[in-house]
């Protein structure tokens, strides 16, 4: 009896082992790739910096950032199925809308666009929008938020269409060369590129929106832009990684409101600072306060982007657009 009990127990130890054994490996996350139109720049700050403060990783998430100069770009990798999500404007949730696509900010970066309409040093004449009649001003990419800015602004300045020319010039040491070689009179970019063109001369603010006052001025009210967006479709699929990305870029924002540029800054990649540290941090400390401290939409946002596509975009004009499908706070509101 004694043997055949000791058996019984080994042969039920070696099928626990077993059990344990094939069960034991816990499943890989699977991965999420997202597209930052530009994670350099200091607009999209939060996806780099989640990256660097290791709170994807935290949530158990296998994140992997992309980066793709312009906007319209990432929008187009997105539709194509070649990523799971954006860090871009959320302008192209309504654009995408009017077009039929339904995608939606999950966390709202910023209250702010951030970006700043420089106009060339070479161009001393040009002291309003309204002087850009027949100059080539540059964008991101055709389709980008910076071009619909840019043809907002035009539009609100008297001019009509194709009295401005918007020139594709991407980001950063493209835009520059492109302004220093006459290419374009006065264009659209963010920090870094704006303090070192400023700095050496070269260009000068005609348009400032790096800050939610600023902002206001320019467009008529707040302007939720910086956003991570997904489909609606994928995010509905999958509730949980879209919690935890959530978490991941809510932890973000409150670290940017809670420590100094210099802090932030030693969290980047040197190539990030363009060899001006200083400068980048001090573009930092100014730029803080376009970001969210918590991801929620700003409750007047949606309906002044709105207003800003409806003024130029053939495709938005005279389309019936649901803004509640375009964000949501679901998520963002449940991160502790």
């Amino acid at each position: 009896m004694r043997s055949i009990r000791t058996l019984f127990c080994a042969t039920a130890a070696t099928a626990l082992v077993a059990s344990a054994m094939f069960v034991a490996p816990a499943q890989a996350a699977e991965k999420i790739s997202i597209m930052v139109g530009g994670y350099e720049k200091q607009i999209y700050l939060p996806a780099k910096l989640a990256e660097s403060l290791g709170y994807f990783k935290e949530e158990g998430l296998d994140v992997e950032l992309l980066n793709e100069a312009a906007g319209v770009d990432a929008e187009n990798q997105l539709l194509a199925g070649a990523v799971q999500g954006v860090v871009g404007f959320y302008d192209h949730c309504i654009d995408l809308q009017a077009k039929g696509k339904f995608v939606q900010s999950i966390v709202q970066f910023s209250q702010a666009p951030g970006e700043v309409e420089l106009v060339s040093t070479k161009h001393p004449d040009i002291k309003s929008f309204a002087d850009l009649k027949g100059k080539s001003l540059g964008v991101t990419g055709l389709g980008s938020s910076t071009n619909f800015l840019t043809l907002y602004m035009a539009s609100k300045a008297g001019l009509k269409p194709g009295e401005i020319v918007t020139v594709p010039v991407g980001a950063g040491g493209t835009f520059i060369a492109a302004m220093q070689q006459d290419n374009i009179q006065a264009g659209m970019t963010t920090e870094p590129t704006i303090s070192r063109m400023v700095k050496t001369g070269e260009a000068a603010v005609l348009v400032d929106m790096r800050s939610v006052e600023s902002t206001r001025q320019a467009l008529g009210g707040t302007y939720p832009a910086a956003s991570l967006y997904m489909e609606t479709s994928w995010v509905e699929e999958h509730k949980e990684d879209a919690q935890k990305l959530a978490n991941a870029f809510v932890k973000t924002l409150r670290y940017i409101h809670d420590h100094s540029g210099a802090e932030i800054a030693e969290k980047m990649p040197r190539d990030f600072y363009v060899g001006d540290k200083d400068g980048y941090i001090k573009a930092l400390d100014a730029g803080k306060g376009m970001f969210t401290p918590d991801g929620v939409m700003p409750e007047d946002g949606p309906k002044t982007v709105l207003a800003v596509l409806s003024e130029f975009s053939k495709n938005v004009k005279g389309k019936k657009i649901d803004l509640s499908k375009t964000y949501t706070t679901e998520f963002v509101k449940n991160v502790k």
